[in-house]
């Protein structure tokens, strides 16, 4: 063993610790560029949308994806552009979330079987879970932290108050990402009781 392969495993530990920090700086970059722009990144989610629903429009004429991928990718962007109509206001127990989700899921559950079952090159594969199923998912996942900054413009309460400021306050909960992770830690964590000594 010479020292030089050594030195090639450290290097690869460097580089991808750099790469880790770049990807997280470049997300964060993006999340406070959705916070301060939300309407415009209102209107790139919507066209990354829409991109994806010709894109499978061209497959139905173009491939021979099954039809089951194509339809579940079609009922996948139908909730994608349910989610848009509240943005930045993203519910995590809504129907639309939790369907967009579901499909999500079973969409990588096809794309993995058909994938595996015919040959195709790494980089159509690559291309098809790229702008096919990742790209709105993560568009609106980085978007998700917007919902927190955003100061209430419209009356948007089942109770019939008037002030919007009240409502907002009022309505006690936040619907980010931390809300999520305080959820999950509520309901799925044991709690220990302290001792009263």
């Amino acid at each position: 063993m010479s020292f030089l392969y050594i030195l090639s495993w450290v290097s690869t530990v460097i580089h991808i610790v750099f790469i880790t920090i770049s990807i997280a700086a470049g997300l964060y970059y993006i999340a406070e560029l959705v916070e301060e722009y939300t309407q415009t990144a209102r209107k790139l989610i919507t066209l990354m949308i829409s991109t994806t629903v010709f894109v499978y429009i061209m497959f139905m004429f173009f491939d021979d994806l099954p039809w089951s991928m194509i339809l579940c990718g079609f009922a996948a962007q139908i909730f994608h552009g349910i989610i848009m109509t509240n943005f930045p206001f993203i519910r995590f127990l809504s129907v639309p979330f939790i369907g967009a989700a579901i499909f999500l899921i079973i969409n990588h559950i096809l794309a993995f079987q058909f994938f595996t079952s015919i040959y195709y090159p790494f980089v159509q594969v690559l291309a098809y879970f790229t702008i096919c199923l990742w790209m709105v998912p993560f568009a609106l996942f980085v978007s998700l932290s917007a919902n927190d900054n955003v100061l209430p413009t419209t009356i948007n309460d089942s109770m019939g108050s008037q002030d919007v400021v009240t409502n907002y306050f009022t309505r006690g909960k936040k619907q980010g990402l931390l809300s999520l992770f305080n959820y999950a830690k509520d309901s799925l964590l044991p709690t220990r009781s302290k001792k009263s000594f």
